[in-house]
């Protein structure tokens, strides 16, 4: 026994100083890159973070799955400032919490339906932002595409007018063509840059922008005169996609309000009899009633929703 006490002690003080030894190279480092961070952000080479990310590590694991990489380019697609580990964590919150709230202000059986509901409306949500913002971008086509044919008529090449746009167009229309500047900037080109733009916010009048850009690059063609002709074009679709939203606008409140009513008329029941929704949905027919009862209403929901869309 005695002869492994000075082993064991060695040992000890060794592992204590490789420790001291790990801890003061994480902190020569940490201190070394937030040199090299501060240095090239005075220079303006780097952009000066916003903010602190949270949750760096799940959200370093969640991007080497194909999820991640999928709700990554959808993020993008949105323009929101939050990283997918950060989405992630707040949808599990908000199940939790929708979850906790039906269970205690309905019935136990509606906490389940709950988790669901807000699981849709975590990926309707980001649908309804990536919509707006391509709709956004949309009603700045025009008028990128008459700075483009400006540009071009005074000489200028293609790369140089998409990076001349990107500084004076505002988002969502100067943050995008941005990128794709600085994706030609490193050698990439033009079709594989204008093909990752078009699917990041997709819609028909950016693919005939990007197909008059990218056949007009390869042929040489007039570029100047298909420009002109598109900036019209498009400001003829603009208005008109402006008076269907107008016309259908009583369709689209008509389809969430009908769910909305069905709702309403839970909560109204369950503060008129107080544990009626909690007896009902006990029985095994009650639940049947109540998920009958939610499918008819998605069905009536989509329904509606469908009817309202008119593709121009």
């Amino acid at each position: 026994m005695n002869n492994l006490v000075l082993p064991t002690i060695g040992v000890t003080l060794l592992c204590c100083l490789f420790g001291v030894m790990g801890v003061h190279a994480y902190a020569a480092g940490k201190s070394q890159r937030q040199a090299l961070v501060d240095r090239l952000s005075s220079t303006g080479q780097i952009p000066v973070v916003g903010r602190r990310r949270r949750f760096g590590g799940l959200d370093r694991r969640l991007r080497k799955t194909k999820f991640g990489k999928k709700l990554e380019l959808k993020l993008v697609s949105t323009g929101l400032d939050i990283t997918p580990g950060e989405y992630f964590v707040y949808v599990i919150a908000g199940v939790g919490a929708l979850w906790l709230i039906a269970s205690s202000v309905l019935a136990s059986f509606f906490g389940p339906l709950a988790g669901l509901l807000a699981l849709w409306g975590a990926n309707t949500f980001l649908n309804w932002q990536r919509a707006k913002r391509t709709e956004r971008f949309i009603n700045q086509l025009p008028e990128l595409s008459r700075i483009l044919a400006n540009a071009t008529q005074a000489g200028l090449a293609l790369r140089t007018s998409i990076a001349m746009a990107a500084d004076e167009l505002e988002a969502p229309a100067g943050e995008e063509l941005s990128w794709v500047a600085r994706r030609l900037a490193v050698g990439e080109s033009l079709d594989n840059a204008l093909g990752e733009l078009s699917e990041r916010l997709p819609s028909r009048e950016l693919v005939v922008l990007v197909t008059t850009l990218v056949l007009s690059n390869r042929a040489g063609g007039t570029v100047v005169s298909s420009l002109r002709n598109l900036t019209e074009t498009l400001e003829e679709r603009k208005e008109t996609r402006r008076e269907v939203k107008t016309q259908l606008s009583q369709v689209t409140v008509t389809a969430y309000a009908v769910p909305g009513f069905g709702f309403a008329a839970l909560l109204l029941l369950n503060a008129v009899m107080p544990g009626a929704l909690d007896r009902m949905t006990s029985a095994l027919i009650g639940q049947a009633a109540v998920i009958v009862a939610l499918i008819l209403y998605a069905i009536g929901f989509v329904v509606i929703r469908r009817l309202s869309r008119i593709d121009i």
